[in-house]
């Protein structure tokens, strides 16, 4: 069953943002940590950036000062604001819960489509 829903993908020119979110479904949000991920034709999915369950972040270097995960409990919400979109951010980004050896029976869902034009 779907636990995690992304949206918030679209179209964009290289410097501009986008504000992806992750909504928590049937799942003790704030007991589990949530990352994104994102993956483009041909190329292995990678880990953009990860929220514990105790609020620490994790970033891959090339995205560091550019995109920022937060969640709001309360919303069962994860976000990714990402800022000064580069070409190379295009792929499809994906939520899941964080860290995946933890959860090895998740499955990945359909995730949000981003496009940085130059």
């Amino acid at each position: 069953q779907v636990q995690l829903v992304e949206s918030g993908g679209g179209l964009v020119q290289a410097g501009g943002s986008l504000r992806l979110s992750c909504v928590a479904f049937e799942s003790s949000f704030s007991a589990n940590g949530i990352g994104w991920y994102r993956q483009a034709p041909g190329k292995q999915r990678e880990l953009v950036a990860g929220i514990t369950s105790g609020g620490n972040t994790n970033y891959r270097n090339s995205v560091k000062g550019r995109f920022t995960i937060s969640r709001d409990i309360a919303k069962k919400t994860v976000y990714l604001q990402m800022n000064s979109l580069k070409p190379e951010d295009t792929g499809v980004y994906y939520c899941r819960f964080y860290p995946l050896e933890w959860y090895p029976g998740d499955t990945w869902g359909q995730g949000t489509q981003v496009t940085v034009s130059s």
